[in-house]
């Protein structure tokens, strides 16, 4: 009989209305600058134009991380330090620690 393997990846969390459409909608935006950048590379633009666009995707990436991260401290690790644990606390600090790399 195979056993079940359960990761990370299997956790959820629910998110109102709002933070879900906003993180949505950033994804979409992200999306299609990426879409773009593959037509320019199609279309042999020019580098820098190429590289240009690049950056715009990666600031819209570090832009919905910090929104993101934002979120997860107003609630999942809010909510943890309520219930009187601290889990959550040393997670968000490897978290940050990860980011800092």
């Amino acid at each position: 009989m195979m056993e079940e393997v359960k990761c990370c990846c299997e956790r959820k969390k629910h998110r109102e209305d709002g933070e879900y459409k906003s993180l949505i909608h950033r994804l979409n935006r992200i999306e299609g600058q990426v879409r773009g950048v593959r037509a320019m590379v199609e279309e042999e633009r020019y580098c820098v134009d190429i590289i240009t666009q690049v950056q715009a995707i990666q600031s819209a990436l570090n832009a919905f991380n910090k929104e993101l991260l934002a979120n997860h401290i107003k609630t999942c690790v809010v909510e943890d330090i309520q219930e009187g644990s601290q889990e959550k606390v040393d997670e968000l600090c490897a978290l940050v620690r990860k980011l800092k790399k």
